[in-house]
């Protein structure tokens, strides 16, 4: 016991499961020789690097212009988390108590205020005021612990302020003062009461000096209503939680994710347990405030009343929603593909995050409320209030939402921080890595500390525990510039005529230990992020582009798969090891096709990059034969420009034998892999599973077939496969492409999962048709890999176990995290591809062949391949003389003798409209079929290319 401590003890009753009474008493001890943190201080027993509050410390308010300490309490920790993590405030004192009451109620904000109090610049410090004998404070009968904790800290501030009084001996005038800031009326009125230094968290802001931007971070927990609401309900409002609950267990109603649609903001979807179609949700009033991601409670309707999702497409525009006829939703009740619909009655559980994007023109710079327009269309606009238009309206801003009432048309919400000019391209990029939430700061300090010292070299102790495969004749084959190398080939033929196939794998689990600092970042990265111009990289380059990369002609670790395969690729035998190798090349698919086709080239490599390629394509059909699916998506790859780093050119990607190749084995490895740790770990394997689709999920695909006169079978894989390889037009080559596409669309996500928490038949891979699957050949980019790397391992007694890795509960938990960063991975690098077509576009105007992928009530959505990208083509306008008919059924548009039918061929126009500087829109207008008052004439691209190459000749060359 530390000397000078007391003891308090608790005692309370506890009833037992048998119904006895139990006497409870727990000891608490108390101190009196903890540090209050300050440099004024000369009587606590602290050191010099405890003390974190500064001796002289600045004040910034008009209001207390005197030199103070602040003491935040709980409720400005949770509700203005965001003001507390600006630079402005400093020397804070965070009680004991206001750390532990956030920690339980708020996991992610506790975490935001740890990193603030690491800051040392910020002088934060946390008193433990529940163990100092002087600020304990036991609950009485007539409180709750809420009242308990205010008193706590309450009792916190009149301490330091005696402690200081005692300590200082500067002039009156000087002396630091200690100062209450809170966010609770109540405590405010206790204070002032008790004759504590007290000021609200707005009082406080509002008083500090040229602090805009502070003031505009607040958060209104007044929810004032704006000035165009006038009180009038707009929404119904929401059941609380126990009627929620009361109503689900009774089977009123059902819960779900809300998902919103990008097409249109009116519309959204919520899947349920009971129903095999997702319930539609319609309307605004239906909507009833739901934001994407949101976990709802909702209503089905009586089925007389169900609809079909709308044909309409939204015009993206800045005038929003204004004008929209909420009329043009209704759809016909006698349509084939009605789904149930319901309306949302309460919200389970917000999932606000922070939002990028920018503030809505405005008539009045000076004014302070304005409309913000969030980058992902699926979240509705924002009302926030800002005195920086000026400066904010040419920037793209993060806002949170605080609430949105029943009130109000929009949610209502706070600044947080500008991120840079609109259109920057490094500013473009800093927006889809948030919107994706793709963790993208530098590594930490802790983080490098665990990666190996250079130079690194490989010790006798290595070689004795791997086995040297430093002889063999081992390549790699990756796209061309790949610097993070993971897996490289071998093969050659064995004296009875078969042959012996290695896939070798970076060793990287070699270099991040289970529950160091490196290993939870990568755990939490989950996956590298590949966007066009860059990679964010899971764990640091010294392993990503070095010791973990295959490179040609240098020594590196593996974790090999090697087979012995018979001539028609039937496996003889599987073995696994840890092993050493030296890779002779690291090649791209094309020079490794290249090298497969001469003839003439007869070395090692050569043949056995023929042998490979041989048994690959054996691989292949009878995965093929098994029902595997071939699908497809639009890829295509930018030149970047060395200097600028802007797009140059734009084509789509050639795919060659060598990229099959390569990929068979790798899916042969993973198979292999997955049956080994299976096997060994029937309850906590890191596997693979791709859920097979629901048969309406498949409703667009068929019906798309059907119009075409193809009938495509989706009972099972196999019958679906056949169905697409038969779909095929010679008119019209694209077509099968685009049914494959189409195909995609309906699929389900892969996820990982571990083989504890799901049944067997659940195990299946439904697009490579196997029973088994999992990730094992990407360990560099894939933080699933390196949990395989790990089991497998252990199952070849190359490693040890450990607690995490077989519980299956705590599998689940990462598996969640994984799938959700590898599909966030997915939507950032597309938005990547979108970001720089617009750069692209930004000095061209082109004519390009697309395909009408969809055909709707208002438009056309049109696929263009060379840029894998799709836009839309608008066909009803209040100024357009053409009227078209729309055939919901056939999905067909008519004008006349001219019908736009799906995957019919067209030529559009596009270029970037960036008549508002705010909000660049990549346009597409019809060219052919030519049609009057909607085309647009060729030969008005012909002029105006030659009107520019005269006012400014060097345009053409550079394009």
């Amino acid at each position: 016991m530390v000397q000078g401590s007391k003891v308090r003890q608790k005692v309370f009753l506890r009833k037992t499961k048998a119904g006895n009474i139990v006497k409870v008493v727990r000891e608490h001890y108390l101190r009196n020789d903890i540090g209050c943190g300050s440099e004024v201080c000369s009587t606590c027993y602290q050191s010099q690097d405890e003390k974190r509050l500064s001796s002289s410390p600045v004040s910034k308010s008009s209001r207390f212009q005197y030199p103070h300490y602040l003491v935040l309490d709980t409720c400005v920790i949770l509700n203005q988390i965001d003001v507390v993590e600006a630079d402005t405030l400093c020397d804070v004192i965070i009680p004991q108590t206001v750390l532990e009451e956030t920690k339980n109620r708020s996991p992610a904000i506790y975490k935001r205020l740890r990193a603030v109090i690491s800051n040392t610049s910020r002088n934060f410090f946390v008193f433990q005021n529940e163990f100092h004998e002087d600020t304990h404070v036991l609950q009485q009968s007539d409180e709750n612990s809420n009242d308990r904790n205010d008193r706590a800290i309450r009792r916190t501030v009149e301490w330091y302020q005696k402690h200081l009084d005692h300590n200082q001996k500067l002039h009156s005038d000087n002396h630091i003062k200690v100062l209450l800031v809170t966010d609770d009326n109540e405590n405010k009125r206790r204070a002032e009461a008790e004759n504590v230094l007290v000021a609200t968290i707005r009082q406080y802001v509002g008083s500090l000096v040229d602090c805009p931007e502070l003031q505009d971070k607040m958060v209104s927990l007044d929810q004032m209503r704006s000035f165009d609401d006038k009180g009038k309900a707009l929404f119904p409002k929401h059941l609380s939680l126990a009627e929620i609950q009361r109503g689900i267990k009774a089977g009123k109603y059902h819960s779900g994710t809300f998902y919103a649609s990008r097409e249109n903001c009116l519309e959204g979807s919520v899947n349920v347990e009971s129903y095999e179609k997702s319930v539609l949700i319609q309307g605004r009033v239906n909507l009833n405030r739901a934001i994407d991601g949101d976990i709802v409670a909702i209503k089905i309707l009586p089925q007389d009343q169900w609809r079909s999702s709308s044909d309409i497409v939204l015009e993206d525009d800045d005038e929003g929603e204004g004008n929209l006829n909420e009329e043009a939703l209704e759809t016909q009740q006698q349509a084939k593909d009605v789904q149930p619909t319901g309306v949302v009655v309460g919200i389970i559980q917000r999932k606000w995050r922070q939002y990028c994007g920018i503030l809505q023109v405005c008539a009045l710079e000076d004014a302070t409320h304005h409309i913000f327009i969030p980058s992902d269309r699926k979240i509705p606009k924002v009302r926030i209030e800002t005195r920086q238009y000026k400066t904010l309206k040419d920037q793209r801003i993060v806002v949170s939402i605080d609430s949105w009432p029943y009130f109000s048309r929009y949610p209502q919400g706070h600044y947080i921080r500008a991120l840079g000019k609109i259109g920057d391209k490094n500013t473009e990029n800093e927006v889809l890595l948030l919107e994706h939430d793709v963790p993208h700061n530098t590594f930490s300090q802790a983080v490098l500390s665990c990666l190996p010292t250079l130079p690194w070299l490989i010790t006798d102790e290595d070689v004795a525990r791997r086995v040297d495969l430093r002889h063999v004749d081992i390549c790699s084959v990756d796209p061309p510039g790949c610097t993070d190398i993971d897996d490289a080939l071998h093969c050659m033929a064995i004296g009875n005529g078969n042959y012996e196939v290695g896939v070798h794998i970076a060793d990287v689990s070699h270099f991040i230990r289970p529950g160091t600092a490196i290993d939870k970042e990568a755990a939490h990265r989950a996956t590298t992020v590949y966007l066009v111009d860059k990679r964010i990289d899971m764990v640091p380059e010294l392993l990503s582009s070095n010791l973990c990369s295959l490179r040609g002609n240098e020594e590196r670790f593996a974790f090999s798969c090697i087979w012995e395969l018979s001539p028609n690729a039937e496996i003889i035998n599987t073995r696994f090891c840890k092993s050493i190798i030296r890779s002779r090349r690291a090649m791209t698919y094309e020079e490794a096709q290249i090298k497969i086709d001469d003839k003439t080239q007869t070395d090692n490599l050569a043949v056995s990059l023929r042998h490979l390629n041989s048994l690959a394509k054996i691989l292949k059909k009878r995965r093929l034969d098994n029902g595997a699916l071939v699908l497809a998506s639009p890829e295509i790859r930018f030149n970047i420009d060395s200097e600028t780093h802007d797009p140059i050119d734009v084509k789509a990607k050639q795919l060659l034998e060598t990229n099959s190749m390569v990929e068979e084995f790798m899916l042969l490895a993973n198979i292999s892999v997955a049956e080994k740790i299976l096997e060994e770990f029937p309850e906590c394997a890191m596997l693979r599973r791709h859920p097979e689709p629901a048969p309406a999920n498949f409703e667009p695909l068929v019906k798309a077939g059907s119009v075409l006169g193809f009938e495509l079978k989706t009972s099972c894989g196999k019958e679906l496969a056949t169905s697409l390889d038969t779909a095929v037009n010679p008119a019209n080559p694209y077509l099968n492409t685009m049914l494959r596409i189409l195909a995609t669309r309906c699929m389900n996500q892969a996820v990982y999962f571990p083989s504890g928490m799901q049944q067997r038949e659940d195990f299946f891979h439904y697009g490579l048709a196997v029973p088994v699957y999992t990730h094992f050949t990407s360990p560099i980019r894939r933080y699933a890999d390196i949990i395989v790397h790990r089991l497998l391992a252990v199952c070849i007694g190359a490693d040890s176990t450990y607690p995490d890795l077989l519980d299956k509960k705590k599998s689940q938990e990462l598996c969640n995290n994984l799938n959700y960063r590898n599909r966030m991975a997915q939507y950032a690098g597309r938005a990547s591809v979108a970001l720089h077509t617009h750069i692209f576009f930004r000095e061209r105007v082109q004519d390009e062949q697309g395909y009408i992928l969809y055909v709707r009530k208002n438009a056309l959505q049109v696929l263009i391949p060379k840029y894998g990208f799709e836009g839309t083509v608008y066909l009803l306008d209040k100024d357009m003389p053409v009227k078209f008919v729309y055939d919901r059924e056939l999905q067909t548009q008519t004008w006349k003798h001219i019908t736009f039918k799906i995957f019919d061929p067209v030529t559009v126009r596009l270029s970037l409209d960036r008549s508002n500087v705010q909000h660049e829109k990549l346009v597409m207008k019809l060219v052919e079929p030519y049609i009057p008052g909607l085309s647009i004439s060729k030969d008005d691209l012909d002029k105006r290319k030659d009107s520019e190459e005269i006012v400014n000749p060097k345009k053409k060359s550079k394009r």
